[in-house]
């Protein structure tokens, strides 16, 4: 197996245990079984379990970040920004519903310095200061009302990432099936940008 593939079938492996037992959770005898190699070969690639995380938790979090740094950048209407950046919320954590909670736990347990060190590797960050600008300036506009931009992102956040991060609580409490909850989170990428924009918007 040439070192292309070999490093792909360890970053898979690790993507899986990672997210299933988390950074504390995890051995490197777990990876290197489920990616089918010796501890000695994955040492050779990775040479600590801490490396290997840091490498996975970028991924995962570049998966997230790229996508919402092209919307909140994108030269579009306030509005269609909203209503992009809750279904690309929403779209991408359904094809990946593991994410939220990876990367919550994660930065939760390592705190700030961990987050600082993972963008310092090279990770680009959600870059909110066009977007910002636009909130502002349709706030002096009239077209919406007086809202910090920084509540407003967190309203965008948490109406759209709650229901998925709490998915397990939510099954059992409200007794929807698997079905049930994925046809709820397809109403969810239109009803949430729809209320976001009602409350926001000046009458």
């Amino acid at each position: 197996m040439d070192t292309t593939q070999t490093e792909k079938k360890i970053l898979k492996a690790a993507n899986k245990i990672f997210r299933n037992k988390g950074m504390d959770g995890a051995r490197m005898q777990d990876i290197a079984d489920e990616a089918g190699i010796n501890k000695a070969l994955l040492h050779y690639y990775f040479r600590s379990k801490e490396l290997l995380f840091e490498r996975i938790f970028r991924d995962n979090a570049a998966a997230f970040f790229d996508s919402v740094n092209e919307i909140l950048c994108a030269d579009k209407d306030l509005f269609e920004k909203i209503e992009l950046l809750c279904h690309n919320y929403i779209d991408l954590y359904t094809k990946n519903p593991n994410i939220p909670i990876f990367i919550n736990g994660e930065i939760n347990k390592k705190g700030s310095g961990f987050i600082k060190r993972i963008f310092s590797g090279g990770l680009l960050k959600p870059d909110y200061s066009i977007m910002k600008a636009q909130i502002e300036k349709e706030i002096k506009n009239g077209r919406i009302k007086n809202i910090k931009p920084e509540m407003l992102f967190v309203n965008i956040l948490s109406l759209c990432l709650f229901p998925l991060v709490a998915k397990p609580m939510m099954q059992i409490t409200l007794g929807i099936t698997e079905q049930e909850f994925q046809e709820m989170l397809e109403e969810r990428k239109k009803l949430v940008p729809a209320m976001i924009i009602e409350n926001i918007t000046k009458k």
